[in-house]
């Protein structure tokens, strides 16, 4: 039981780290209606600046600087290159973004070389936050830190930790979404941007820069991806492929929850989170359970082979079939209501 609420926590926690990414490419698209193919190229330069950065001024500091100079690089791509090419329609953006994702990953090799660098969780948030233990004839107990040695290691006993840093990936993760709904909801600067999505024209004339709106939403979207870049660069593996890595996924996330939707990216993030997480230890096939059942399937049959593969090793591509799911039962995504 105690490994089961320790991985849907899992779950959660890289669901959210996936919504801290999505969240600046719907941003994007919800306000300029710019496909960005080079956004995870942001997330990536994001790693790498925090991992220059830590060295000099350390990671809580690097936090905050390294995604302002991710920001700062996309409001200028937005401003000498996607601007220019905006008025030609969304194939010329589609290519000059895809472009710059191939010019980011040269100049990251050229710099930082072929290989992963030593980007590492910090100590203040290295070890456990918690631990789980299932003690035997008392059920499950909740203990600070890595809990007490000798309950876990009793015969009958078994615990599970929690690593602290995963639990501050998903508390910077919330913190962004309520900044982020605030900022768009409740403040002036939200206002001006939304007025500016539906009426540019009126809001040109009440004398205010849209392109200027443009700039900075892209600029924020790309920060954005660079913020999930400094938390998940340490939490996983930085190198030049962390990119592409998860830059797929992050389409989906955007797909499946409805393209320009941020709630929808966040219920479709955490939905993503936990099917992946759970999917990996769920080694069960359809043959497995045909011979608990006592039906078992014969070797000669022609879909063997199909049968016999487990959840655990479909676990790579069950959001994509997630993904054709959601295309062929609700083409707009899980909560989406844009009509492009």
């Amino acid at each position: 039981m105690e490994t089961f609420f320790v991985f849907a926590l899992n779950g959660l926690s890289y669901g959210l780290l996936l919504f801290m990414l999505s969240s600046g490419l719907t941003l994007i698209f919800s306000m300029m209606g710019v496909l960005n193919f080079a956004h995870t190229s942001f997330y990536m330069l994001g790693a790498y600046f925090a991992y220059a950065l830590t060295g000099s001024i350390g990671f809580f500091p690097a936090l905050i600087v390294a995604p302002l100079l991710v920001g700062a690089l996309g409001a200028a791509f937005e401003r000498y290159s996607v601007r220019k090419v905006h008025p030609y329609g969304h194939v010329p953006e589609l290519l000059v973004t895809f472009g710059l994702s191939y010019v980011v990953l040269e100049v990251v090799r050229l710099i930082w070389g072929p290989a992963n660098v030593d980007y590492r969780v910090p100590e203040a948030l290295d070890g456990a936050l918690f631990t789980l233990a299932n003690i035997q004839g008392h059920g499950l107990s909740w203990f600070a830190g890595a809990g007490d040695a000798a309950i876990c290691a009793a015969a009958g006993n078994s615990c599970t930790q929690f690593p602290m840093y995963r639990g501050f990936m998903a508390m910077v993760a919330l913190a962004m979404l309520v900044a982020l709904w605030l900022l768009l909801t409740r403040t002036r600067i939200g206002l001006i941007i939304q007025a500016a999505l539906t009426h540019p024209e009126m809001t040109q004339s009440l004398g205010h820069n849209v392109p200027r709106v443009m700039m900075g939403v892209f600029g924020g979207g790309c920060a954005l991806a660079g913020l999930a870049g400094v938390i998940g660069g340490n939490a996983f593996v930085t190198e030049p492929n962390m990119a592409a890595s998860v830059g797929a996924i992050i389409f989906v996330v955007v797909v499946v929850g409805g393209m320009g939707s941020l709630a929808g990216a966040f219920l479709a993030s955490i939905l993503i989170g936990l099917i992946q997480t759970f999917a990996v230890v769920i080694d069960v096939s359809v043959v497995s359970v045909m011979e608990k059942l006592g039906n078992p399937v014969a070797f000669d049959h022609w879909a063997y082979p199909i049968l016999k593969i487990s959840v655990s090793q479909m676990a790579p591509i069950l959001p994509y079939l997630l993904l054709v799911l959601i295309l062929i039962f609700r083409p707009k995504g899980l909560l989406g209501t844009r009509e492009e």
